[in-house]
């Protein structure tokens, strides 16, 4: 079974989930079995991406529009992905960095490494520009 996982940073109306789940429904994902989070991907603890890993059976894959989505950091990106290995679930990637991601082999598990590794790079480069923001707008 296909089960689709979409987020948004900000829930202020300025992201939309609609792109994502979209492309997750004409995936072939039902919207029973797509779930959702309005969350930063620093977060490990979110709600909705608690409840897709916890409905997720053996035999499912994962799917998600791009890596980042997921989430951005490491750590937690390495931890999902040897939670899903041990429940032989799958993980697919549709756009963007890490497209064509197959965790079930070795060469996926190098590459899905290489993107979780940019995915927090990028996080940290936000970071750093938004506090540089904020430091110029207080001078």
């Amino acid at each position: 079974m296909l089960v689709g996982y979409a987020r948004v940073s900000k829930d202020d109306g300025s992201q939309l989930l609609d792109p994502q789940k979209d492309a997750l429904l004409a995936e072939g994902i039902s919207s029973e079995s797509l779930y959702e989070d309005c969350a930063s991907g620093k977060n490990d603890d979110r709600p909705g991406l608690n409840a897709c890993l916890k409905a997720l059976r053996n035999g499912d894959t994962l799917v998600i529009w791009k890596l980042d989505r997921l989430g951005r950091n490491l750590k937690h990106l390495l931890t999902i992905i040897d939670d899903l290995e041990k429940r032989e679930v799958g993980l697919k990637v549709l756009t963007g960095h890490g497209v064509n991601i197959d965790t079930t082999t070795p060469n996926g598990k190098l590459v899905f490494g290489i993107f979780a590794s940019i995915a927090e790079y990028e996080r940290t480069l936000i970071s750093e520009r938004t506090k540089a923001g904020l430091q110029s707008a207080r001078a």
